[in-house]
């Protein structure tokens, strides 16, 4: 029985090890979309590309997965040219100053049928934590010689929080830039390796 019991023990071990897996975002396949109103009556939006990140999925309990991304500020596209020169400078996210873009996840909880990620962005300089909603990834296909998954998420940021204070009133009443962005992230997820079954 006690050997039965070290066996059943290590076998345990060894599935539990092996229940993370490490995706890299392909940055050639992932973008970060915003929106946000523009004179109170309208939206614009714009994205941002990813330059790198990780998730490590734990493939039997999703809330102990660890995900963290990278995105540069300089690729903002909002298809104006002026407009994105101006989200470039000083008055918004001041890419000089400010490269780089972070997020880590710090908390994964079940939220229904989804999944609501609470972790730390790094913008303008500044780090605060932000809420993020998602489904787990999509299952492994393989392609190109390796495995790839797809994972989206959801969530709203307040730029003032995060020093991107610049504004205009306008004669009508109301502000010309509104505060808060909608953010939607689409991100492919490639493996090297084909993932451990579950058990």
């Amino acid at each position: 029985m006690t050997n039965i019991l070290r066996i059943t023990a290590a076998l345990l071990f060894v599935a539990n090890a092996f229940a993370a897996t490490t995706w890299k975002i392909d940055t050639d396949h992932s973008i970060a979309n915003f929106k946000i109103k523009h004179l109170v009556v309208s939206n614009v939006t714009g994205s941002v590309s990813f330059t790198g990140g990780q998730f490590e999925i734990d493939e039997k309990d999703f809330t102990k997965t660890k995900m963290e991304g990278t995105l540069d500020p300089k690729t903002i596209n909002t298809s104006n040219e002026k407009r994105d020169g101006h989200l470039k400078s000083a008055d918004f996210f001041d890419v000089a100053k400010n490269p780089t873009i972070k997020f880590v996840s710090k908390k994964i909880e079940a939220d229904g049928a989804k999944y609501r990620v609470t972790g730390d962005l790094t913008l303008h300089g500044v780090t605060k934590a932000i809420t993020l909603f998602c489904e787990k990834p999509t299952d492994p296909i393989k392609a190109f010689g390796g495995q790839h998954r797809g994972f989206s998420a959801t969530g709203k940021i307040n730029r003032k929080d995060f020093g991107m204070v610049w504004n205009k009133a306008l004669e009508t009443g109301g502000l010309a830039v509104g505060e808060e962005l909608e953010v939607s992230i689409d991100l492919e997820l490639a493996h090297t390796e084909a993932p451990s079954k579950k058990t």
